[in-house]
């Protein structure tokens, strides 16, 4: 079996305080007298409940970790440190999801929030070779009125390359907010040229995908496992070449599919649909990119063929330029030609 470590691949579904080394936080934490919960310092499987109970434990378990990203230096170092991770698994691009509402008020509001970000992944491109792009998504917990001025900002600074922002997102619980009022926030978006990225499809069913379909119509879906579900909403993504970004070990940890085995990944491909692997957040969950790679290989069976096909499809997925996704796809091609280990 060929290093998964050596195939190229981009990765599109990354948040931006998840991503952050469980070392870092412990020694953050340990700076600012801040108590983290045990299951992000120790090497512990963590199990939650899709229900609201669940989602509250991790809210909480992400609302730990955010408390220590207080200054420009720390922002600047989870940018960079995520830029080093991904390199070291054969990530050539990393399309990273940030919330710059969180972070302003320590560094003087969201505009200066997004620009140090921004600046980071700029330097840290030039230091890792990884194209760090930043996808600016707005929360179902907060008024939709905050979207749009948060779609604004991500269109003042829009682009394909490193540094620049490439799509408009929507996270937190699904079962939060009314998704139609975030329609306008995805319009301003759009206009602008941005991907729509919204979550969706993991904590609530097919008719929660096919609302967001209808009304936010994306580019890409994070997560979008569960529209497997409904054959007709499967066949709307396939038809409309919506991409999903799907993160297999961080549904089992977040209880949507009760180990790795009943992730219904097969069926999804062979449905038709264009699926980029991802890690979600790996400072709770505790796993990786080539962490799903690698449960596939070894729980689904999945050949290198296969996996080099996983990667390729992410690469389509992203907002990278041509000549990025050429040369990814070109090195993609080098490792399957490549003998295996």
């Amino acid at each position: 079996m060929r290093d998964l470590a050596l195939l190229p691949k981009a990765h599109l579904h990354l948040h931006f305080t998840g991503s952050m080394r469980r070392a870092t936080l412990a020694e953050l934490a340990d700076d600012q007298a801040i108590r983290i919960p045990r299951s992000m310092s120790e090497p512990v499987a963590l199990r939650l409940s899709p229900d609201e109970r669940g989602w509250f434990r991790f809210q909480r378990l992400y609302d730990a970790a955010r408390h220590v990203v207080t200054s420009e230096a720390v922002m600047r170092r989870v940018i960079r440190e995520a830029a080093e991770d991904d390199a070291s698994e054969g990530s050539g691009r990393l399309e990273l999801q940030i919330d710059p509402t969180s972070y302003g008020p320590y560094v003087g509001g969201i505009t200066p929030a997004l620009e140090i970000v921004l600046d980071e992944a700029r330097a840290a491109w030039a230091a890792t070779g990884v194209e760090v792009a930043l996808v600016v998504a707005a929360s179902r917990l907060r008024h939709p009125l905050e979207a749009r001025t948060l779609a604004r900002l991500a269109a003042r600074h829009a682009g394909t390359g490193p540094g620049q922002v490439v799509g408009f997102g929507l996270s937190n619980d699904e079962r939060r907010g009314e998704t139609d009022e975030f329609a306008p926030a995805f319009a301003i978006a759009r206009a602008a040229g941005l991907a729509s990225l919204p979550h969706g499809g993991e904590l609530l069913g097919p008719a929660h995908v096919h609302q967001l379909v209808k009304v936010l119509k994306p580019d890409r879906l994070g997560h979008g496992v569960r529209a497997i579900e409904h054959p007709a909403v499967m066949r709307e993504l396939v038809r409309r070449q919506i991409a999903l970004e799907l993160c297999p070990l961080s549904n089992v940890a977040i209880g949507v599919h009760p180990d790795p085995a009943s992730i219904p990944i097969r069926a999804i491909l062979e449905a038709g649909a264009e699926v980029a692997l991802a890690a979600d957040d790996p400072l709770i969950f505790g796993s990786r990119l080539n962490d799903q790679y690698e449960m596939l290989r070894q729980v689904h069976g999945f050949s290198d063929a296969e996996l080099a096909a996983l990667a390729r499809s992410s690469v389509r997925a992203s907002r990278a330029s041509a000549a990025t996704k050429r040369r990814l796809e070109d090195g993609i091609g080098q490792w399957l030609a490549s003998s295996p280990a």
